[in-house]
């Protein structure tokens, strides 16, 4: 036999009584729940460097989960918020009595605005499909006045008045895949409708910067907050319009502006609401109690008390057990005066 053979056969003896050896067993790697990501919106990774507080409950509206909205405040110092699904309108006192100035009815109440001649205007859902509307009515719920009709074919979602008394209105139409709302802008005499912003997917929040220029829209679909430079009322500046923030999940719902040009965004099915400067840049989060077991993860509106950075966030916590509440933290600057108290 030659060296070459023998030393063939001697490798494959080797090979065949090393097989004959256990392999000692070695655990795999694994992943692994944590405080961090047990929950069912764990903060992404991006913002858990933001600074970061939680609000404290302040008050409850229902032992139900109903969907609260809307959050105002008006001249006499009461909190004035909605309840999507039954329309109501409601009223909170500063010495936290609760009244309903709008009963149950098929408009689908989504936001609410409040003309500095005290009236309160309530936008609508309708069907969800295509009968949304804005009525104005007085402070005592009387005297209700069509501002813009169910035929119009919107999904009125949200509004925000501007110095002259015009408002811009969020179409919440659309899908993922489907930009079909947008915003508009509705003239002071209530006459003319103007498209501002097409073209957004479930165009919801919307609000206004200090000096009017700046409109900032949330897009719930696909995620995306809205910085838009305006020319005038009905213009966007030349290369005004950009998307300055992507969310990771679900949900950017309702926002508000405070007196320093920061922009705070509810993040329903989140339970928080995020901060964010001037320019778009994210620089703090608000979170809600109860969220990393999952309650009050429907976060969906905020309110600042004027003259003050009181913030207060109406949530509810639909099945969960934990109802429809309010709750109370500070915000980095105090309240925008809105158009309510000119």
């Amino acid at each position: 036999m030659r060296r070459s053979s023998i030393l063939m056969v001697a490798a494959t003896s080797i090979i065949a009584a090393a097989a004959t050896v256990p392999v000692q067993a070695q655990q795999a790697p694994a992943l692994v729940y944590n405080t961090d990501i047990r929950g069912p919106a764990p903060i992404p990774p991006s913002e858990k460097g933001l600074m970061t507080i939680t609000a404290e409950p302040w008050f409850k509206v229902s032992d139900k989960g109903i969907q609260l909205e809307g959050a105002s405040f008006d001249r006499d110092g009461n909190l004035l918020f909605v309840e999507v699904f039954g329309g109501r309108v409601f009223r909170l006192s500063p010495d936290m009595k609760l009244t309903t100035i709008m009963p149950e009815n098929d408009r689908a109440s989504a936001g609410l605005g409040i003309h500095k001649d005290g009236r309160i205007f309530v936008p609508g859902l309708g069907d969800f499909k295509s009968t949304g509307s804005v009525v104005s009515i007085k402070p005592d719920g009387s005297d209700m006045q069509v501002i813009v009709p169910k035929t119009d074919g919107y999904l009125i979602d949200d509004l925000v008045f501007d110095k002259n008394g015009g408002f811009y209105f969020t179409d919440f139409r659309g899908e993922a895949d489907d930009t079909a709302g947008g915003v508009y802008y509705v003239s002071p005499d209530f006459k003319k409708i103007t498209p501002v912003l097409p073209n957004v997917a479930i165009a919801n929040g919307v609000g206004l910067s200090p000096d009017g220029k700046t409109l900032w829209v949330t897009s719930v679909a696909q995620g995306l907050l809205y910085r838009v430079e305006l020319a005038d009322a009905t213009t966007i500046a030349p290369f005004g319009a950009a998307i300055t923030y992507h969310f990771t999940g679900f949900g950017p719902d309702s926002l508000r502006v405070d007196a320093d040009g920061n922009v705070y965004v509810a993040m329903y099915s989140q339970g928080r609401v995020m901060a964010f400067n001037p320019n778009g840049f994210p620089i703090g989060q608000i979170l809600i109690p109860g969220r990393d077991a999952g309650h009050n993860m429907r976060s969906t509106s905020l309110a600042f008390k004027p003259g003050t950075n009181d913030m207060y966030i109406v949530t509810n916590d639909w099945d969960g057990g934990e109802g429809s509440q309010i709750f109370h933290a500070k915000g980095f600057g105090k309240a925008l005066p809105m158009y309510s108290h000119q």
